[in-house]
């Protein structure tokens, strides 16, 4: 893998006026595709009638294999949520894809989970000790089971996720739904983003703004961390279960992970990009006749470089629009096969120019080595790079899928070297005092580049 991936995105709607919601998710989670592209499924209910009979749909594959015309055609209901997949913890497999329902003694619930925890060992230990015999492989199945043994033991589904929560060490963003309520957590740091929007009578929580326009919404505010948001059919209850924690929105959501035209904390994405580039035009200038993004997420802030700098913004490469999953292959020349078939250079642009090519990160370093050997078989004069990211040197506990240190080619290699190993003849980074400036001076975690953890891991987990 030489790309970050995010874990997942989750959806969830109430339509108060009774509307049938399940096209609703369809389109949000067509919109969040790029968060998690290996499972994704939905949960419906209705609040009146079968009231309790949350019927589902779920399995590996995008969007639109899995949630098929054919297969959504009797499904229907007024509240309902949503998940797209990609796997941090757990296999990557069907069976591990979202939401999870579960039926117990006081009814049912359904749960969607983006984020990573970090005391899962210690939540199934107490499962265990209560006499719960399971067999889980995500931590989501953890907090879903905590929800459904504290619900036996209190007087709402609220104050049973209140329980639960405040129990969870680690980032999370979570909709859960029971066959009368919507309810959205967001951890108390604020590490994975969630909105909430409203379209006539429907409330909706979304992982991203994006989600919101893509079902005709309209955003009303970004889920506070530590809250606890009710939708019932009376209206919204917030409550805080925790405060008083440092925010650490993850600035991976700006660099790479959230689309474009998402807002995220009140931080437009595309801005955050535009300032990246602008930010490495001032701290790595150099002479060149073109500045190119690698497309998608370094397209906007090669523009930033651009504007910055002077030297004419252009493109240097197509990007083929019909290339589905990309599949990590077994070997290198695979691999390498694999880059030309997603882009190839525009060799009338580049040949006899000299090139600024921006990214977002370097993680081993294949495909930005890759890009500039094709750059300059096509006639590039030279490859000058500049990424968005500082060097990659810690991991990341929170639920962005960073490889193990012996993957990462900044932790085996000076910039230097890094510089000689992918061909370019310069190299630049973003620092990472720079990067609260790209956010618009938000508090973030940048701990996968500093070592810096808001939640420091738990060496007994």
């Amino acid at each position: 893998m030489d790309e970050i991936k995010e874990e997942c995105g989750v959806f969830g709607i109430y339509d108060l006026d009774g509307e049938n919601v399940v096209p609703s998710v369809y389109y949000g989670l067509t919109s969040l595709q790029h968060r998690g592209q290996e499972a994704c499924g939905l949960a419906v209910s209705k609040t009146k009638g079968e009231r309790g009979n949350i019927r589902f749909c779920k399995n590996a594959g995008l969007v639109n294999e899995v949630l098929r015309e054919d297969t959504l055609k009797d499904m229907e209901g007024d509240i309902a949520i949503g998940h797209v997949r990609y796997s941090t913890t757990g296999a990557s497999v069907a069976e591990n894809a979202q939401p999870l329902v579960l039926s117990y003694i006081k009814g049912s619930l359904a749960l969607a989970h983006n984020g990573n925890l970090m005391n899962t060992p210690r939540l199934k230990w107490e499962l265990i000790q209560n006499g719960a015999i399971f067999h889980t492989t995500t931590d989501s199945e953890v907090i879903a089971f905590h929800i459904a043994r504290e619900r036996v033991h209190t007087k709402s589904v609220e104050e049973a996720v209140e329980n639960t929560v405040k129990k969870l060490k680690g980032a999370y963003g979570l909709v859960v739904m029971s066959p009368r309520k919507l309810i959205a957590v967001r951890d108390p740091y604020g590490l994975k983003p969630l909105c909430l929007g409203k379209r006539g009578n429907a409330y909706i929580i979304a992982s991203e703004t994006c989600a919101l326009g893509a079902v005709g919404a309209e955003f009303v505010r970004d889920i506070r961390p530590g809250e606890i948001l009710t939708i019932t059919r009376d209206g919204i209850h917030s409550r805080q279960f925790e405060e008083g924690k440092k925010r650490a929105h993850c600035i991976f959501e700006y660099i790479y992970f959230a689309r474009l035209d998402s807002v995220l904390d009140g931080v437009n994405v595309y801005d955050a990009r535009i300032r990246g580039g602008r930010i490495l035009a001032k701290h790595y200038p150099v002479e060149a006749d073109l500045v190119a993004g690698v497309p998608d997420s370094g397209v906007p802030a090669a523009k930033g470089y651009a504007e910055e700098s002077g030297i004419p913004f252009g493109f240097a490469f197509y990007k083929n629009s019909y290339i589905g999953r990309t599949f990590i292959k077994p070997t290198q020349k695979e691999r390498e096969s694999g880059v030309r078939l997603k882009l190839s250079v525009l060799a009338s642009a580049v040949k006899g120019k000299r090139i600024v090519l921006v990214d977002d990160s370097i993680v081993r370093g294949t495909t930005i080595a890759n890009l500039i050997h094709m750059l300059k078989k096509a006639g590039a004069l030279e490859v000058h790079v500049r990424i968005c990211a500082p060097p990659f040197l810690y991991p990341c506990y929170y639920g962005t899928d960073v490889p193990s240190n012996d993957q990462l080619i900044a932790s085996c290699y000076s910039t230097e070297e890094i510089r000689k190993l992918i061909g370019a003849d310069s190299l630049g980074y973003m620092k990472n005092e720079y990067l609260e400036e790209m956010a618009e001076g938000l508090p973030v975690c940048k701990a996968c580049f500093d070592g810096n953890y808001p939640i420091e891991p738990d060496k007994t987990e």
